[in-house]
């Protein structure tokens, strides 16, 4: 079940920056094309590796304001005159040499994506060097600086589709593609993340469900710290098919941050990579089920560089291509050297698991308990958003 995929690949994407220290390491990007290449999937028959321009300004204005670009563009040539305006020359969001190019080029892939779903060249498209899902319409956020993500809903709509269905599963909440379509009735966000007590943005509660034209259209499932992979999967399970099935998304957009791993150093869950291509596998099956195959997956954030977020993301291509690779699949020795000769690191995983076997429990079968606190997040959220589209809480 897939129906041909393209992958989003421009080697430049790895210019987006941020410099040395900071979390958002681009080898986190070469590594997984590499592991890609490495286990044959970019040479499959149902998968298509494609580039596309960077995109333009036109295009950036579906989501952005032209005097936010026109600053980006300002200090991605001169970064030493970046003082915080518009978020740029934060902690955060460090201006650098090329940050316009780089960021723009990232853009492009994720509407071309968009695009070539749409037409129906394929029905799948991946940019795992996107979902830079926290960008504003006029700032920087959260190592985002222009939101991809959101712009690929964009472009769904400004072709014709009357409803686009976003779901994220990034540990962050997904603050800027919901800001986006606040008041959008053609956009259902979805947003799985950490608590917003614990975690940046500090957003994303049950209670924030849309403006005041699109109630019950922004959906958030804010988790307890040290949610793992049972819990993950049954908050996943008990929102996102039922409101697809009543919204009948004509496209589905999903932001796959493999931040929600127990390794990684920037949040506090405790999903595997097991977890995380469950999750994949799901909403692969969701945009067959609820939106004609229309699928566009995109990356996000995802901070253990080369022992999570490659083999996270390898996943998400392999299940897009209708080519999964088994979990006990060995990682190539080539790969796992040239771990070493871009990190330093003598230790790579060796196998495509954590050697986990997560198991859900179904929402439906089971019910509700209020003396567990994840069944309780669950619950907020179905309490707050579901009669809205005519379903029981």
């Amino acid at each position: 079940m897939s129906g041909g995929a393209q992958l989003m690949w421009d080697e430049a994407v790895t210019g987006y920056d941020f410099g040395p220290g900071h979390p958002m390491d681009p080898v986190r990007l070469a590594l997984t094309m590499r592991l890609v290449e490495a286990l044959g999937l970019d040479a499959h028959k149902d998968l298509k590796v494609a580039a596309a321009k960077a995109a333009g300004d036109s295009t950036l204005r579906l989501v952005h304001r032209q005097d936010y670009i026109d600053a980006v563009r300002r200090v991605s040539g001169d970064p030493d005159s970046a003082t915080g305006e518009f978020g740029l020359g934060t902690p955060d969001d460090p201006a650098f040499a090329g940050m316009h190019e780089a960021s723009a080029l990232i853009a492009g892939q994720s509407v071309a994506a968009a695009d070539a779903v749409w037409r129906g060249d394929v029905k799948h498209g991946i940019n795992f060097a996107g979902g830079l899902h926290h960008a504003m319409h006029a700032s920087a956020s959260g190592f985002c600086i222009y939101n991809d993500a959101a712009l690929a809903v964009a472009r769904l709509l400004e072709q014709g589709a009357e409803r686009v269905a976003y779901v994220d599963v990034d540990v962050h909440h997904g603050d800027g593609v919901q800001d986006a379509f606040w008041n959008d009735p053609r956009v259902l966000t979805i947003s799985l993340h950490e608590h917003p007590r614990m975690l940046f943005p500090g957003t994303g509660w049950a209670e924030e469900t849309g403006g005041p034209d699109a109630e019950g259209t922004a959906v958030n499932v804010a988790l307890p710290a040290g949610t793992g992979d049972e819990g993950w999967l049954r908050a996943l399970h008990g929102v996102v098919p039922e409101l697809l099935g009543e919204f009948r998304p004509q496209a589905l957009v999903t932001q796959h941050g493999a931040d929600t791993h127990f390794e990684d150093p920037l949040a506090h869950l405790a999903v595997s990579v097991d977890a995380q291509r469950a999750a994949a596998e799901a909403l692969h099956g969701w945009a067959h089920e609820y939106a004609d195959g229309r699928w566009v997956a995109l990356g996000g954030g995802g901070y253990a560089v080369f022992d999570v977020v490659p083999r996270t993301w390898t996943h998400l291509v392999a299940i897009a291509a209708g080519a999964p690779v088994p979990p006990e699949t060995e990682v190539p020795d080539a790969w796992r050297q040239m771990v070493y000769a871009r990190t330093g690191s003598p230790v790579a995983p060796q196998r495509m698991t954590d050697g986990r076997e997560p198991v859900c429990r179904v929402w439906s079968e089971t019910g509700y308990d209020p003396a567990d606190s994840l069944d309780r997040a669950v619950h907020a959220t179905r309490k707050a958003v579901f009669p809205a589209h005519g379903l029981m809480p």
